[in-house]
């Protein structure tokens, strides 16, 4: 592709511009250019979204769901036939280099693929009565129409999940995208409608987050959402859904902990650590951050990690043999370069790093920081860029302690040769997510989601269309 479209929005069918004309600019975080508007939507085209939710709520729920299997595994063909020309509307929107977007794309095929064949799968059970002649059973109905609210770091990842359940399950959708990252999603989208999902199943609108989820979220029309971003906006998302009894699922941050023990092999950790930390530059939920690293191979590892993050290229994500692209967007370098000054003034060590690169485009060096201590903001709330801050420790208890002192629960990473100590770390550590001695997460066939102030539900993995489903109970007497 040579051109980055204007972005409309999808409603009953159309795309079409918002009802009131107002557009948003689409920035080009490696250039700072304006290479596209984003219609807007307000709330006429939020009330057209509504009503086609629920027309194509009463049709979706009724195609068999071999039916709407068949169609999303088009629509996932589609995605891979597609991928080159939709990874490069990623970057150019998102910054992350073209091969991680290429491979963002047909990660989310995968996941349609996996999401379809549950959607076959959505068994009810029968229960043995009491009584002769009587059938207890129970079925399994789609919850209703959803509204989906997705972030910028994988535009199309964190909308497919959502996207796919409510459609393997007979539920209609409204997704509000990314205003950073709109075309990759309206791509999406595309590949669902291309591949035969009718008319008023699914809606996308862009907007102000704030005045789409607090318009949507009430509104009687839906029935379940769907959110991944920051735990205080979740908190006030979930408390909203909780005053209307609306379900909820929340896929919020993280403050992953790295724990790398003296029988760990430090070559695979540092390998895998360093290109997991510097991946679309930190911008990812599960991105490992606090590294905990036990004092006989401290000096090893913080050696090869440092030297393999300085020698990543930071450069545009459409140019070759770029490891890491720019930031999305110009917030993120204020925010990062206040957690790296308070940590030094704190006491904390600049290993590497620290600055941004150039003065166009959101360019930032991969960064390390030592022996920073717990009352660091950076110690505290996630950076979400290219910054890892690399402690020792002497024994496990210490370890664990420290991964499990905040809130947060998401993800978790360690390193270690002992069976019994990757035993204990699987019982000890409070997170959703934990990876021993490999990089295991966000696979399709495995759950995703957190705990504590990181949200609560999965999505992925065998239990994935739960949350878009009723279970009703029905006992007969013959």
């Amino acid at each position: 592709m040579s051109e980055y479209p204007d972005v409309k929005l999808f409603i009953a069918g159309e795309w079409r511009d918002g009802q009131e004309g107002k557009t948003l600019p689409i920035i080009d975080p490696a250039t700072e250019e304006e290479i596209g508007r984003l219609a807007h939507a307000t709330k006429p085209d939020l009330d057209a979204a509504l009503e086609s939710a629920e027309r194509g709520f009463k049709v979706w729920r009724q195609t068999p769901a071999f039916d709407r299997y068949k169609i999303m595994r088009k629509a996932a063909d589609l995605l891979r036939e597609r991928k080159d020309a939709i990874a490069w509307l990623m970057t150019r929107e998102q910054g992350k280099p073209l091969a991680q977007s290429g491979l963002e794309v047909l990660a989310a095929a995968d996941t349609v693929d996996w999401i379809a064949e549950e959607g076959r799968r959505t068994y009810g059970w029968t229960i043995p009565a009491r009584a002769p002649g009587v059938t207890n059973m129970t079925l399994k109905m789609p919850v209703g129409p959803v509204a989906a609210f997705t972030p910028w770091n994988f535009p199309i990842n964190q909308i497919v999940r959502k996207l796919g359940s409510a459609l393997a399950t007979g539920c209609s959708i409204i997704v509000k995208a990314p205003e950073e990252t709109p075309a990759s999603p309206a791509e999406l989208i595309r590949a669902f409608t291309d591949a035969g999902v009718p008319t008023d199943v699914m809606s996308l609108v862009y907007g102000v987050p704030a005045e789409i989820s607090e318009y949507l979220i009430p509104h009687p029309t839906i029935r379940k959402i769907s959110f991944t971003g920051s735990t205080p906006v979740g908190k006030h998302l979930a408390a909203l859904a909780g005053q209307h009894m609306k379900r909820a699922t929340m896929e919020l941050g993280g403050h992953a902990p790295v724990m790398v023990f003296n029988d760990a092999d430090i070559d695979t950790a540092v390998t895998q650590m360093a290109a997991f930390k510097s991946r679309n530059a930190g911008q990812v939920c599960i991105s490992p951050t606090r590294f905990l690293v036990q004092d006989k191979v401290a000096d090893k590892f913080l050696d090869g990690f440092i030297g393999a993050m300085q020698k990543l290229k930071v450069g545009n994500g459409l140019e070759a043999g770029t490891d890491m692209g720019p930031l999305a967007n110009e917030r993120r370098i204020p925010a990062i370069e206040d957690m790296i000054n308070d940590a030094t003034s704190k006491g904390g060590n600049l290993a590497t790093g620290g600055e941004r690169i150039g003065n166009k485009g959101y360019f930032f060096q991969p960064t390390v920081l030592t022996d920073v201590p717990t009352d660091a903001k950076i110690m505290n709330d996630e950076p979400f860029g290219p910054v890892a801050i690399v402690n020792r420790f002497k024994e496990y208890d210490e370890a664990v302690g420290e991964a499990n002192r905040l809130p947060f629960g998401l993800a978790s990473f360690a390193y270690t040769g002992s069976g019994t100590t990757a035993d204990r770390l699987s019982r000890d550590v409070e997170s959703g997510m934990l990876t021993i001695n490999h990089l295991g997460l966000a696979v399709p066939e495995v759950p995703f989601g957190g705990i504590k102030d990181s949200g609560y539900g999965t999505e992925g993995g065998a239990d994935v269309l739960e949350a878009y489903l009723e279970t009703r109970f029905v006992s007969t007497q013959q």
